[in-house]
């Protein structure tokens, strides 16, 4: 059996999250979707589809007292998910299960969640390419159960009327992000583009979009650099991660 191992989520708050070399583990991605997500006052209900280990749920809870759910077809990595939550005591507030995203629908009511994160496989898949051969990898990061419109269908389906859909993707698959949105009935209000350096062409774009929102002016948020030409983390990084600022406190 793979050893487990026990890491900091982030560098101060006391998170912890377990994982093992044998599983896709937690990368900036879901940390950088998690700080970008806002979670309003009147927001009652928040799911991560696509949870894997529960890294997006568990900074989430930094923002929020409110119930959230994550959900994963991996039941290797649900079950880490939920060790990590007990881990860090957060019994009452992240509950995470073993579901399909397509067919997770069936286990909730209609249309009940005010928010929904997910940090979708960025590849499109080809059964005559040459992938990882560890199925929790290529899972992760590869179109094999779910594609990005199927995710799209299924948020449509649990998400509130001006629910907010969060999450990162390629900046190069933009267009198909834009018109797969628009076909289902969202419509993007904020938009903020990943660069490596500000030397490279964006790498990731972060979207939040609204179910059945009017159209309007997008906010384009200023873009976020993950390195400076040293190749150190930027400040913004850092304040992720939670390395910048001491004085975050958590939000209500």
């Amino acid at each position: 059996m793979v050893k487990e191992e026990i890491h900091d989520l982030l560098a101060y708050d006391g998170l912890k999250i377990i994982q093992r070399k044998d599983l896709f583990r937690f990368s900036l991605d879901s940390l950088l979707l998690a700080d970008f997500t806002n979670i309003n006052l009147r927001a009652k209900r928040i799911i991560d589809f696509g949870t894997g280990l529960g890294p997006i749920p568990l900074y989430l809870s930094l923002k929020t007292k409110k119930p959230i759910i994550g959900i994963d077809i991996q039941e290797e990595v649900v079950e880490l998910a939920k060790k990590s939550v007990e881990l860090n005591n957060l019994e009452n507030q992240i509950t995470i299960y073993k579901r399909d995203i397509l067919e997770a629908y069936k286990d909730f009511e209609t249309n009940i969640f005010d928010v929904i994160t997910v940090n979708p496989p960025f590849f499109k898949y080809h059964h005559d390419d040459f992938l990882n051969d560890l199925d929790s990898l290529t899972i992760s990061r590869h179109e094999v159960y779910i594609d990005l419109e199927g995710i799209i269908i299924s948020a449509k389906k649990m998400i509130t009327n001006g629910g907010s859909l969060n999450f990162i993707h390629r900046a190069n698959r933009l267009d198909e992000i834009v018109i797969l949105l628009s076909k289902h009935g969202f419509v993007i209000k904020r938009m903020k583009f990943v660069y490596t350096k500000l030397s490279k062409d964006a790498m990731m774009v972060l979207i939040d979009a609204r179910a059945n929102g009017s159209t309007g002016d997008i906010k384009i948020e200023k873009p976020l650099v993950i390195y400076d030409e040293s190749t150190k983390y930027t400040d913004e990084v850092l304040e992720i991660f939670h390395l910048g600022d001491d004085s975050y406190v958590k939000k209500s």
